[in-house]
Order: C-alpha cells, then sequence, then structure tokens
C-alpha cells in the first residue's frame, strides 16, 4: 500500500469515475485500476462496485475514503506549510469560498495582503456551497475556507468573522419597502426567491422560520445572493438575504432592504483544518479579511420615495 494508491483511491471515490481520474492524471484506466485493485488485495475487501454510470465507494470503501481524506490532508497540508516556512515570505495561499463572497467580505483585504506580501500567490477555488468548501478543505486542497457557519465539522475548526442581520429585499416600488421591519408572520405564504435547499443558509432559514410556525413558498430558485437581489430590485419577487453591504446605498436606487429582526443573524467565517498548524501567510490573510470585517448591523427602513437608505456600517464578512 502506497500513498500513491491512497491519493488515486480518495481521487476516484470523489469523481465516481475511474475514466476521469485518468484524465486528469495523464495515464491509462487499467493504471488507476491497478491502484485500486492493490489496495483491495491488502486489505481482502472490495472497496468500489462498478456501475454503467461510474463507481461508488462500498461500505468498506466509505471507511477508507473517510480516513484518506482526513490522513492525506493533514500531510499535505503539513508539506505545503513546512515548504512555505521554507521560502520565507514566498508561497501561496490557497482560499475556498462561494463565487460572490471575495467582493462583498474580502475585496479590500485582498489589496491590503497584496501591498504587504506581494510575492504571495492568491488562489481562489470557487466552491457551490460551504459544504463543498469543507470537503476541499478536508481533503487538503485549500488553506482556508470562508462559508457560513454551521454544526460542527470533525476535524475542523470554524471561526466566526461577523454576524450578518436578515433582511427582506424589495423593489423601491413595493408595498413593502416603506415598511420600518418586517414580521415572521408577514412571510407565511408569500412567494420568495430563495437559494438551493441544500445550501447551510437555506437550511438554516428554513429551521428560523419553521420554529415560528411559518412556511413561506420558495417559487424562484437561485445559487447566489447577488442574483436574487437582482431579480428583487427588478421587482420579480421578494427575497430573504442577509445584509450585505455593498447592497445598500446609491450603487442600488431601486432596492430596498427591510430588517426582519426577528431572525437571528446568520454567521460567516473562516474554517481550517488546524489553526495551530495553519501557515504563517494563511494566517495573516485570514486576520487581514477578519481587521476588515466590520460589526454587522440592520440597515434602516426607508420609505418608497426616499432615494436610498444610508450605507450601514460594511461588515466585509
Amino acid at each position: 500500500m502506497t500513498l500513491d494508491d491512497l491519493r488515486v483511491f480518495a481521487a476516484v471515490c470523489r469523481a465516481g469515475s475511474l475514466s476521469a481520474v485518468a484524465r486528469d492524471l495523464a495515464c491509462s484506466q487499467s493504471a488507476v485500476s491497478q491502484h485500486v485493485k492493490r489496495l483491495e488485495r491488502e486489505l481482502g475487501l472490495t472497496l468500489i462496485e462498478r456501475h454503467p454510470r461510474g463507481v461508488v465507494p462500498t461500505q468498506a470503501g466509505r471507511h477508507l475514503q473517510t480516513a484518506v481524506a482526513n490522513g492525506l490532508g493533514g500531510i499535505d497540508h503539513a508539506l505545503r506549510t513546512i515548504a512555505e516556512l521554507a521560502r520565507g515570505e514566498g508561497g501561496s495561499v490557497r482560499i475556498t469560498t462561494g463565487a460572490t463572497s471575495i467582493r462583498h467580505f474580502m475585496s479590500a483585504a485582498v489589496v491590503d495582503f497584496r501591498e504587504r506580501f506581494p510575492q504571495v500567490n492568491l488562489e481562489f477555488q470557487t466552491g457551490v456551497s460551504s459544504r463543498n468548501c469543507l470537503e476541499a478543505l478536508t481533503a487538503g486542497h485549500v488553506d482556508l475556507a470562508w462559508i457560513t457557519l454551521g454544526t460542527p465539522v470533525r476535524g475542523i475548526e470554524q471561526r466566526p468573522v461577523a454576524a450578518l442581520p436578515w433582511v427582506l429585499a424589495v423593489a423601491a416600488g413595493d408595498p413593502l419597502a416603506a415598511r420600518a421591519r418586517i414580521e415572521p408572520a408577514d412571510l407565511q405564504d408569500a412567494p420568495l426567491i430563495g437559494l438551493p435547499q441544500n445550501s447551510v443558509s437555506r437550511s438554516q432559514l428554513d429551521d428560523w422560520l419553521g420554529k415560528s410556525g411559518i412556511r413561506p413558498v420558495f417559487d424562484t430558485s437561485v445559487t447566489d445572493w447577488d442574483t436574487a437581489i437582482l431579480l428583487a430590485e427588478l421587482g420579480l419577487g421578494h427575497a430573504v438575504v442577509p445584509a450585505l453591504p455593498e447592497w445598500q446605498g446609491p450603487g442600488h436606487p431601486g432596492l430596498r432592504l427591510v430588517p426582519l429582526p426577528d431572525l437571528p443573524g446568520l454567521t460567516v467565517g473562516w474554517a481550517a483544518r488546524e489553526w495551530a498548524t495553519l501557515g504563517p501567510l494563511a494566517r495573516a490573510f485570514a486576520d487581514t479579511v477578519a481587521t476588515h470585517c466590520g460589526p454587522a448591523t440592520a440597515p434602516s427602513a426607508a420609505p418608497a420615495p426616499a432615494p436610498a437608505p444610508a450605507p450601514a456600517p460594511a461588515p466585509a464578512a
């Protein structure tokens, strides 16, 4: 059993395909299969099941996949950190986050960090969800993950950076735009624009509304908050979203963000495998982002005829 065997096996489990891994590694499918077969001979158990549309790990394979992800991820992380220490201020920091998070939460921090560490390469990998980002972190593909914080994850340390209040995004001419606040009961049976159900923020919103006995109707689904805001500003629906700073002020004259103060805020922040062993450059970047994040506060409601609500303190979280 070699580290290469384990790496290839983990890649096969993630991809669900021998041929896809062969393409990524620029080798034959037979070579990929040999790595898996060597593990199966040593362990005396079948690790993957072949199906017409790919492969899936067996029960034994799932156990090994979890152990490999944790073990090899830690080894890869340690090797990168050691190499970073050897290079001094050179090297790279790998970050995974959602498609819109860099603009909302990191733009000023990236400029600040680049000025302080001009030789460091920042590598951003887009994740489709917080869960996807955590998977990349567990596998050792990245140093840091910027996520919506949820339940604890084994082998991952989470650090909150900012709490974002919920608001209802509506067009300026909408009857609700003049409201000072929105009660959870106002959302009962209301057609809303929502994120996919497998997202952490949507799950938390559904849970909080459910505890209030509210069952809103999400008749439009989008993949990110910016798209939800755009549709709301165009008058194509209402969106329950966290109050991000770029959505407030003169840049969105047709948008109103009405506070939902009864809903607990959404917490965003960093996740890492182990902060104590995180490389100095990765720690510096995480700290820089946190420094640029101010406390999040609910925006002031503005009546429909008003030009725009005043910007709230920017939580670059």
